[in-house]
């Protein structure tokens, strides 16, 4: 699983909520746009990462924005069928309308609330981890 997600205090709680689902050692956080490509593409430092079975992407990155990642990963034939979910701030329309007409698997506004944030990612991780069956990985 791929966390991308520049906002330290949210990757830390997503971190949390899959170490209490058992699911940490499988959960990989970068901080920026341009690093989650180069994760998903296996450049430079990730040419040997395995690639995540589910991707939570925030909108709002530095370098190359959440948008931009979303489009890239579901126009590159050998990651499109990575579940992306949207995690982000934005409640805009135009920004829900856009992220599922790039393929985004789901989109969630974060909650302001940390009790609620924390609720939501556990929600995320008890459907994609438990319910939903997700695409083998690719062998490398």
């Amino acid at each position: 699983m791929l966390l991308v997600e520049d906002d330290p205090g949210d990757r830390l709680l997503v971190e949390e909520v899959f170490d209490e689902h058992g699911a940490s050692g499988n959960l990989v956080s970068v901080e920026d746009g341009a690093m989650a490509l180069d994760f998903l593409q296996r450049r430079g430092e990730y040419a040997k990462a395995e690639r995540p079975d589910l991707v939570l992407l925030d909108l709002n990155l530095p370098k190359v924005n959440g948008r931009e990642v979303l489009e890239q990963v579901k126009s590159d034939p050998e990651l499109t069928s990575i579940p992306v979910i949207v995690l982000t701030t934005s409640s805009s329309e135009e920004d829900v309308l856009r992220a599922y007409a790039s393929h985004a698997s789901a989109y969630v506004t974060k909650p302001l609330n940390w009790d609620e944030l924390s609720g939501a990612v556990r929600r995320i991780g008890e459907f994609y981890l438990d319910v939903a069956r997700l695409p083998r990985r690719p062998r490398a």
